[in-house]
């Protein structure tokens, strides 16, 4: 009886071509991978957040964490990243000084990876993942905070920052700018851009006011790591 011979076997394997029901058997089993990721990691942490509250996990690049941090760097007071995701950010801030760093996440998924990572970078003591809803955390004590959110809350997100954040603050927005604040730096193109906003006295928060009193869009321009007419940068 003769052997088969690997090579012949694989070279046939590569040149046939699916048929319709292996293509549809493929396309399903690709359909319940996907709604298993989402049932298991995403949906949990959405079951108790108002639809249009609800923003999808996208976790943020090296680059984005590393524009973060040049914005934040040398700063002191706490650090809180909102909808911390898998706790990159968090961890990144931690060994660079920003101390303490907190994480709120709502997906409890999330917030388990986010522990473990930090646990394998032997921090597990010293970064904080808390779950709980963002909109519902007090920011009263914080000084740093970054943001990674949908452009479809962010308005939302203005309010709760200028009413609860301390003079002297500063804010942090990744990959969409917040809609009416002024920002004072930015750094990177496309979606690494980040911008930073600062908070004054005067609770206005950052917020660019025309003589009328309307407020100023603040729209995304060129890659730059200042904007002109604004306060100089803190970044490192």
């Amino acid at each position: 009886m003769e052997q088969d011979d690997p090579a012949e076997a694989l070279t046939e394997l590569r040149a046939r071509r699916p048929g319709p029901l292996e293509l549809l058997q493929l396309a399903a089993g690709s359909g319940l991978a996907a709604y298993a990721v989402w049932a298991l990691v995403l949906q949990p942490g959405f079951r108790r957040v108002p639809l249009r509250l609800q923003v999808p996990y996208v976790g943020a690049s090296a680059r984005q964490v590393e524009h973060v941090l040049s914005l934040l760097r040398g700063r002191p007071g706490k650090t809180v990243d909102l909808g911390s995701g898998d706790g990159r950010i968090v961890l990144a801030a931690h060994r660079c000084g920003l101390r303490p760093a907190v994480g709120y996440e709502l997906n409890p998924w999330l917030v388990a990876l986010a522990r473990l990572h930090a646990w394998r970078a032997g921090c597990a003591g010293s970064v904080c993942y808390r779950r709980e809803d963002l909109w519902k955390v007090s920011l009263r004590d914080c000084h740093n905070v970054s943001v990674f959110l949908a452009p479809s809350v962010l308005a939302l997100l203005e309010d709760k920052l200028q009413a609860e954040l301390p003079p002297g603050a500063r804010v942090v927005s990744g990959r969409f700018p917040l809609p009416t604040w002024q920002p004072v730096a930015a750094v990177g193109e496309g979606l690494d851009r980040v911008w930073a906003y600062d908070v004054h006295g005067s609770g206005l928060a950052g917020k660019a006011v025309s003589s009328w009193g309307v407020p100023i869009k603040a729209a995304p321009g060129p890659s730059s790591t200042s904007v002109p007419g604004a306060p100089v940068s803190q970044a490192g």
